[in-house]
């Protein structure tokens, strides 16, 4: 590496955060930029590790450890500390097509991985493949490069989510003429609707892609339902194959008592519905506003976060998440080693944002819904929850076990429930008789790519089940080299 002795000489460092109350005034990116000297000072904490685990991509103990697109992080770091910012980007471009969204949204599996990570704070991977991207864009290296020559090969690429625009950009690359279809209003899928602005800005960063994708070749359509108001049949008439990547939105639902109230939506209907309203008119125009509301998020993952920012954007009066789990330990326990990705105690911007506000992380564990009261005109007015315990079972299965006399009511009038998703809507999977696997996901082999119906591939989370953008990114990747080489015979994809 280029500093052998850097790790032991520089501690880590992160890019300094706009403040909570600085941040919730407005929906952009809260992330400032660090100087090139410090963060060269990081990229030479990256050791001379011999075996590095960062860019592994495996799955242990059922999560991510290490880099699911492979990203060759010890070399665009010593590249970042020499400084040769271009081929730090040329190097994370080979195994990337996106690294403007992974270094905002992803979870950092690499860094729980990291080798400095056993005994010290690991390298700031994430940080510094953001800041390569940006600088990417920033000095104007990043420009469209469209293939030399066509296949004269058409495909269709259903869903414009991150494996949806890694399988139309991969494809495009190849030659072949891509068509991209989103039934939303504007393409982007998870990228889009599914993550607030203030974490991924629209127009600034998922837009601009996308615009460089077109300039390219790739053609998008949206309000392109398929099954709905485009047939799904055609489709394999019209093209020579097709990729599925229209992600795992079935949300899991809460069949408790009052759940058709008024006032509980899926978090997704509510984060979908405000950048919706950012983008056409400004946050006020949302249909589902938090404004003056108690407001109870009811999950404890990224999406529950992102329900805690923009409510406390929107102006609530409280707002409690509720969390079915146990509180983790601030340092990983003994069954949770590296490089396993590491379950501690952390607060995310949402949780930081709410404290600031509030006086104290909005989080509750160990607890769980019983039902949902209504005001007379039956709206939620309130949310009714029982303590837990986990036990065992006679088969030797963690189950929840209520706590008698915890029942507590909590003021509410509006619920978000961000318990994740079960898998494709499967209306799609009716249409083209695709096979499903046990978890009603789209059935086809990791690696290969391709369901029971000839020239139709999946990728990303309708073939994985919910899962990561980066995991997302390798999936849509790796699909279209297998759709490639169903075309051609052979294929150069990686």
């Amino acid at each position: 590496m280029g500093k052998p002795t850097g790790f032991i000489e520089y501690l880590r460092e992160l890019p300094v955060d706009r403040t909570p109350q600085d941040r919730v005034r407005d929906w952009k990116e809260f992330h400032h930029h660090m100087e090139d000297k410090r963060l060269r000072n990081q990229a030479a904490r990256c050791m001379d590790c011999g075996v590095p685990f960062c860019h592994t991509g495996k799955l242990i103990s059922g999560m991510a450890s290490g880099c699911p697109v492979n990203n060759v992080i010890p070399e665009w770091n010593d590249l970042v500390y020499r400084g040769l910012w271009r081929e730090a980007l040329d190097r994370l471009h080979m195994t990337n097509n996106f690294p403007e969204f992974t270094g905002r949204v992803c979870p950092a599996p690499c860094e729980g991985s990291c080798v400095l990570g056993i005994n010290n704070p690991p390298v700031t991977i994430k940080t510094i493949e953001n800041s390569i991207v940006d600088k990417g864009w920033d000095e104007g290296w990043i420009l469209p490069e469209a293939p030399k020559n066509r296949t004269g090969k058409k495909v269709a690429v259903i869903g414009s989510g991150p494996a949806g625009l890694a399988a139309a950009a991969q494809l495009n690359r190849a030659g072949h003429t891509v068509t991209v279809l989103e039934r939303a209003d504007r393409p982007g899928g998870l990228l889009m609707y599914g993550i607030p602005n203030m974490k991924l800005d629209k127009r600034e960063v998922v837009e601009r892609r996308i615009q460089l994708l077109e300039q390219e070749g790739v053609k998008f359509i949206c309000n392109a339902n398929v099954g709905d108001n485009v047939e799904a049949q055609l489709l394999r008439k019209d093209f020579d194959a097709i990729v599925l990547c229209t992600g795992a939105t079935q949300p899991r639902d809460l069949p408790v008592e009052g759940r058709s109230l008024n006032g509980v939506h899926f978090a997704m209907d509510y984060l979908t519905a405000s950048t919706q309203a950012l983008l056409n008119g400004g946050p006020d125009h949302t249909p589902i506003h938090a404004k003056g509301k108690d407001v109870i998020v009811i999950g404890g993952g990224d999406t529950g976060t992102d329900c805690v920012g923009t409510a406390v954007r929107h102006g609530c009066k409280t707002v409690t998440q509720i969390e079915i789990m146990d509180k983790p330990p601030l340092d990983r326990a003994d069954d949770n080693p590296w490089p396993e990705w590491p379950k501690v105690y952390k607060m995310d911007y949402g949780q930081e944002e709410a404290a600031a506000k509030f006086g104290a992380d909005p989080r509750t564990y160990l607890t769980t819904v019983k039902r949902f009261g209504a005001d007379a005109q039956g709206h939620v007015s309130e949310v009714v929850t029982v303590q837990i315990g986990w036990q065992k079972n006679d088969k030797g299965q963690f189950v929840p076990v209520e706590v008698p006399g915890s029942e507590k009511s909590h003021p509410a009038q509006l619920v978000l429930l961000a318990m994740g998703f079960l898998g494709p809507e499967q209306m799609l999977l009716k249409d083209l008789a695709l096979e499903a696997d046990p978890r009603t996901n789209i059935k086809a082999e990791h690696g290969k790519f391709i369901t029971n119906i000839k020239g139709v591939f999946a990728a990303g989370d309708c073939r994985r089940g919910q899962s990561l953008v980066v995991w997302a990114i390798n999936e849509g990747r790796g699909a279209a080299r297998e759709c490639d080489r169903y075309l051609m015979g052979t294929t150069e994809l990686p």
